[in-house]
């Protein structure tokens, strides 16, 4: 949220409530939130490196809304049903009669979430500035609730919600990448940037395998990898690949690594996942991963790894996205990131419904 815009909007009569916690919804790291009261203020950010970062201002933070505000701040996100679900949230978790500010830039939408909200709840005048309009609306229970985040279901058994990446399907990468895994895999496997759990099944199909960290940043993510998955054998590690340590180092690893930072491609992201798998996995240790052809990683696992090998699919060379198996990392690249993260417990056997990813 641009400070020019909140420091405009804060000018008008009555822009907050004068106690009661404040609610704002999917502030980044950079977000700056000087002019909001810190100590009423609770962030809602399910996103491991902001919630981490966040946190660390000594800021309360948590992945979901927890109990009810006086008022409320929505950072708007890029996907439009997911910036959807949070107005519902809003709405639905602020009294009746609260504000609640909308923040966007115009390349993540806000014309037409004034539209939309305009169409339900009567809203103030839009302000605009720096690319991007500031505008609010009183909360009103049930307004907003056709938007709230409905499950979707991409593949026979999984269950995703709006928002989280490749909800509607299963990722094109991640299915090459599936396709290659070889019928027998190492006994100790992490699944790097989980997702919603549609690769971590598929590793939990293969012969050998007796345990599985999935390990993903992305809150709501994890959460639906827990509805996916109920195999005793998973383990769910809410953290930062770039940043994890773990006690015990896996046997083998496999990858769909993020390349965009916002709407910025950032080879560099996935170089940093490359090199934290090269620094968790043992030094017998075997990594599978796929990356679409243009990003150059094949430099970045030759330097990490002792030997890597392009994986032709079985249907043949894809023009997108190539596949790599690298082994036995390198001993002097295998420091990994900050503190241990805690695994989250399974869910309780039952459904099975189980991931995304990239």
């Amino acid at each position: 949220m641009s400070h020019t815009r909140l420091s405009l909007a804060l000018d008008a009569p009555e822009a907050l409530p004068v106690e009661g916690r404040i609610a704002v919804f999917r502030p980044t790291a950079e977000s700056d939130l000087s002019l909001l009261p810190k100590e009423r203020l609770h962030l809602i950010q399910g996103f491991r490196p902001d919630y981490d970062a966040l946190t660390a201002r000594g800021y309360t933070v948590s992945p979901a809304p927890e109990g009810s505000y006086a008022g409320a701040v929505v950072f708007l996100p890029r996907a439009k049903a997911e910036a959807r679900a949070l107005l519902a949230a809003a709405c639905e978790g602020v009294a009746p009669g609260g504000v609640i500010w909308v923040d966007g830039m115009k390349t993540d939408g806000i014309d037409s979430v004034i539209k939309d909200v305009r169409a339900h709840l009567e809203i103030s005048d839009p302000i605009a500035k720096a690319h991007g309009k500031i505008f609010s609306f009183s909360a009103t229970s049930g307004a907003l609730a056709a938007w709230a985040a409905k499950p979707m279901h991409p593949a026979e058994g999984f269950t995703t919600l709006p928002g989280v990446f490749s909800a509607d399907g299963v990722d094109r990468g991640s299915a090459l990448l599936a396709a290659c895994l070889p019928e027998h895999l190492p006994a100790k496997m992490i699944d790097l940037g989980a997702g919603w759990g549609w690769l971590s099944a598929q590793v939990l199909a293969r012969e050998g395998v007796e345990s599985l960290d999935l390990v993903e940043a992305e809150h709501s993510a994890l959460e639906c990898s827990k509805m996916n998955i109920s195999d005793p054998r998973a383990r769910f590690i809410w953290g930062d690949v770039t940043h994890l340590k773990l006690e015990n180092r896996p046997t083998g690893a496999v990858m769909n690594p993020p390349f965009h930072t916002s709407r910025t491609a950032d080879p560099a992201l996935g170089a940093a996942f490359i090199r934290s798998a090269a620094g968790l996995l043992s030094l017998s240790g075997t990594l599978w991963m796929v990356a679409n052809r243009h990003l150059p990683y094949e430099a970045v696992l030759r330097e990490t790894f002792h030997e890597v090998h392009e994986i032709t699919p079985p249907t043949g060379r894809d023009g997108a996205f190539r596949i790599f198996r690298a082994e036995r990392p390198i001993a002097h690249a295998t420091k990994s990131g900050a503190a241990v993260q805690k695994p989250v417990s399974a869910p309780p056997k039952g459904r099975r419904v189980a991931r995304t990813r990239r």
